[in-house]
């Protein structure tokens, strides 16, 4: 996980994740909307899974 990805998961986390699947990117969205501290925080689970 690069410090460029980190920096860009907060900043805009559906941004962060885009590389990642388009599932993630909805659910990212989602949550972004929901609210912006739900959003970082499951963009930042999701660049931390070294499975995807």
């Amino acid at each position: 996980m690069s410090c460029l990805r980190v920096l860009c998961a907060i900043l805009f986390p559906p941004l962060a994740v885009f590389d990642k699947g388009c599932g993630s990117i909805i659910i990212v969205f989602l949550l972004t909307l929901c609210g912006w501290i739900p959003g970082v925080i499951a963009a930042l689970i999701i660049l931390n899974n070294p499975e995807r």
